[in-house]
């Protein structure tokens, strides 16, 4: 199937919506009931174990080691430390907040 550019800005609008609605969601609860509907246990398990990845790139674990424990390729490890090391990135300030929840 061909991607159109129409489909590719129905696609942003509606991730743009979907990020709205969840930036606007406190409960935990239902959020995780939300993202069962949305995703296969598959895509919840991959998208749990990256951010676990980029949790253990922050702690200074080797990338080889990262690899062998989650069962990922390398180049997996290297996106995330990549994301990480950027002067504004989203992983640092995802993981900042995960702290200050933890408070």
């Amino acid at each position: 199937m061909e991607i159109t550019e129409e489909m590719n800005i129905r696609a942003a609008e509606g991730f743009d919506e979907l990020c709205s609605c969840i930036a606007n969601t406190d409960d935990k609860d239902f959020l995780k009931d939300f993202f069962c509907c949305l995703f296969t246990n598959a895509e919840i398990y991959d998208i749990s174990n990256r951010w676990l990845l980029v949790k253990e790139i922050d702690k200074g674990v080797p990338q080889r080691e990262i690899a062998k424990s989650f069962g990922m390729s390398l180049c997996k490890i290297t996106r995330g430390s990549k994301e990480l090391k950027k002067s504004d990135s989203a992983f640092r300030k995802m993981l900042d907040h995960a702290e200050t929840l933890k408070k």
